[in-house]
């Protein structure tokens, strides 16, 4: 899978991320920002299209008290990390899960990768024939 990006930790109490980017999604995830500016993923966990992370322009989808921002990226080429602002030069991009769909994946690490295909027509990627997925991996995280 090569280098991945992980995210910074968002969860209050938390020291290990849960969210990381494949070499390939940031690369991906670049060329839509130039293309449609800030971005952001939501993580739905429903049926159909819910089941695969969804990429919108930052503030299409709003997200509040029922979803939990498990990770913030910055992916710009120069940082390679941490929580950036675009204020600073950076390129932040939140990833957000339903809270719902967090209590079945908490014991998860999660790591967003693209295929070739066609996605979810309202995720920005669609029109590239390229889709993103989630790759999961079970952890015994702390207590």
């Amino acid at each position: 899978m090569g280098a991945r990006l992980d995210a910074a930790v968002t969860l209050p109490g938390e020291a290990f991320s849960r969210v990381a980017l494949t070499a390939d999604a940031v690369t991906l995830l670049r060329k839509l920002w130039a293309r449609h500016g800030p971005l952001m993923f939501h993580q739905s966990g429903g049926c159909c299209d819910g089941s695969a992370p969804m990429c919108y322009p930052s503030g299409d989808f709003l997200t509040g008290d029922s979803d939990v921002l498990l990770g913030r990226f910055d992916i710009s080429a120069n940082d390679g990390g941490g929580s950036g602002s675009a204020d600073d030069g950076g390129q932040p991009l939140e990833f957000w899960m339903s809270r719902e769909q967090f209590g079945y994946w908490s014991h998860t690490h999660l790591t967003v990768d693209v295929v070739d295909g066609r996605g979810s027509g309202f995720s920005v990627e669609a029109p590239e024939g390229k889709r993103f997925l989630i790759r999961s991996t079970l952890m015994d995280w702390p207590v």
